[in-house]
């Protein structure tokens, strides 16, 4: 339980802290006003599977499954964007898109490994 719960915390400051990113909080010239609305609401629900695995640790593993595996899709949709052209296309973005995408895989099976 302990593993998937410091998952959920770190991937949900990893998505808030790029989202303030995107919103020029903490540097300028990454700006990108879809790309921070994304990563805020992934930022919530891996915070609301986290909460949701606090308040009833017998739904850590499914909690954490789905808040991760929403996490997983919405960073496959931003690598998506960035290859299409649609997206904030610096290497930053890639690098960061590319790490989420395996710190997520990571988590994901993490939590469906543990038991039920």
């Amino acid at each position: 339980m302990r593993a998937t719960r410091v998952f959920l915390l770190c991937e949900a400051a990893a998505f808030a802290i790029a989202s303030a990113i995107h919103s020029g909080m903490f540097i300028t010239g990454y700006e990108h006003a879809k790309a921070r609305i994304a990563e805020a609401m992934i930022a919530i629900v891996l915070l609301i599977g986290l909460v949701a695995s606090l308040v009833r640790p017998e739904w850590t593993r499914r909690a954490g499954t789905l808040a991760q595996a929403f996490a997983l899709l919405g960073t496959l949709v931003g690598l998506f964007t960035i290859a299409v052209g649609v997206g904030p296309r610096t290497v930053p973005d890639v690098v960061y898109h590319v790490a989420m995408v395996v710190v997520l895989i990571a988590g994901v099976r993490v939590a469906t490994r543990m038991p039920a």
